[in-house]
């Protein structure tokens, strides 16, 4: 491993474990009255070893809202973007309504889901997917209209047909807007997730997610679950940025210029 690598693992550590004592700290010097605001590190993992199987059951329940409303968005987003991509006309006429989808309040949304769905995972998916739709639909659409205008002057110059010119031309030079709208969503799907949970998920069968037992924790004050519960969210975020990455890189690390830059 050369030392440039080493640093890259290194540096994180060793911040990670000065925030860790940094919070020991701020918590020892709180008066008696006052710890319960920031639960000790340890008291943190206690909390995991006491409430881990209800976490764990949580975090496959809001990992499955999760993954169910980013995959649906990718999937939906792609289909919209070609569409919006084929026409200045198309867009002008569609993208108005995408911008009023994203300044709407997920959380009018959620009393109306619990109606027309139930509430549950079917609801958790829905706001997941509302959320996660919109960076994915505007990063991939802009990566299809932002091709460099010679090649596409290139492949209608040896009259390629219009599908040639998406799937051989456009698709692959909108691979880096796909996948930064990809990291954005990511980002997104957890947290979606986590809200959709929290306002209109069900405990109904052991269906509760994280947003769930984050009421349910914060009724009880045990704050060192919340904070053990916080934990296991951020974890699902870094789980799905990092395979999001990870499919980026194997895909793009061979001829993308940012992946040649990073390897010099």
């Amino acid at each position: 491993m050369s030392s440039r690598k080493f640093l890259q693992l290194l540096l994180p550590a060793l911040v990670g474990a000065l925030l860790i004592g940094l919070w020991q700290l701020v918590h020892v010097s709180l008066s008696e009255d006052q710890r319960f605001l920031l639960p000790a590190p340890a008291a943190v993992l206690a909390a995991f070893h006491e409430h881990g199987p209800d976490l764990w059951r949580a975090t496959l329940n809001t990992t499955q809202g999760a993954f169910l409303g980013f995959a649906c968005a990718v999937i939906v987003s792609a289909t919209l973007s070609l569409i919006l991509s084929l026409s200045p006309l198309v867009r002008a006429t569609f993208y108005p309504y995408l911008m009023i989808l994203q300044m709407t309040p997920i959380i009018v949304f959620a009393p109306m889901l619990v109606i027309w769905v139930g509430p549950g995972l079917k609801s958790v998916t829905i706001i997941t997917f509302l959320i996660c739709f919109f960076p994915l639909a505007v990063n991939t659409t802009q990566g299809l209209v932002s091709t460099d205008r010679n090649l596409v002057e290139l492949f209608r110059l040896y009259r390629a047909t219009k599908l040639q010119e998406i799937f051989r031309l456009r698709l692959p030079a909108a691979l880096p807007y796909f996948f930064t709208g990809l990291r954005i969503a990511a980002t997104l799907a957890p947290i979606g997730a986590l809200v959709g949970d929290y306002t209109a998920g069900s405990s109904a069968g052991d269906g509760g997610g994280l947003g769930f037992q984050t009421l349910i924790y914060s009724s009880q004050a045990k704050y060192a679950a919340l904070f053990a519960t916080a934990t296991v969210c951020c974890a699902l975020g870094f789980l799905f940025v990092a395979a999001v990455l990870s499919l980026s890189w194997l895909l793009l690390h061979h001829w993308h210029d940012s992946y040649e830059r990073a390897d010099t």
